[in-house]
């Protein structure tokens, strides 16, 4: 269990590879981590929460409001949590609003309050991971101090070949271990 005790925020958007978060989020869990998933709507239209809270054993959090409870998710509570958080798969939409701040859902605002290092997955075609404005996202993102998990070159979903696989569930996980094992031995 190597991630016992550590606390996890994974943010799933609006990507076809958003099934592939369902894998890693039963990894993450498998290694001893908790986990709190934050799923944008677009999110929601490729996964459902049922399956991520089965996984996790934890309520989905894809509104700032409870269903009609008055009851609401503090996003800077969450990026208080969290010993790290994951944007995977992330969209070119969710990776423009991340570089600019743009505020309009609750993954985004968890972002722009997390005290935590933050690992981003980048998902999409390859004609958009490559667009210059995706670039310069990432590349602001970057110069932010967050981690990027570089897509993989394979089929995608529209069929063409290319770079902008999100990076399997596996690798993150390495990624995600050897981060805190580092963090240990400074």
């Amino acid at each position: 269990m190597r991630l016992q005790g550590k606390k996890i925020i994974l943010g799933i958007t609006g990507s076809i590879a958003a099934y592939k978060a369902a894998f890693l989020l039963r990894l993450l869990v498998k290694e001893g981590a908790e986990v709190q998933v934050v799923i944008t709507p677009a999110g929601k239209e490729f996964i459902t929460p049922v399956t991520l809270s089965a996984l996790s054993g934890r309520p989905v959090i894809s509104e700032f409001f409870g269903s009609s409870d008055g009851s609401w998710h503090s996003h800077v509570d969450l990026g208080l949590w969290a010993d790290a958080m994951l944007v995977t798969p992330a969209t070119a939409s969710s990776l423009g609003k991340m570089a600019n701040g743009i505020a309009d859902n609750i993954l985004i605002t968890t972002y722009l309050s997390a005290k935590c290092p933050v690992f981003i997955a980048p998902a999409m075609d390859l004609d958009m991971f490559t667009h210059p404005s995706t670039q310069k996202n990432i590349s602001v993102l970057k110069e932010y101090g967050n981690i990027l998990l570089d897509p993989a070159v394979g089929e995608l979903a529209s069929g063409l070949e290319g770079k902008g696989r999100m990076e399997e569930p596996e690798n993150i996980l390495e990624k995600l271990v050897e981060f805190f094992s580092q963090k240990k031995n400074c």
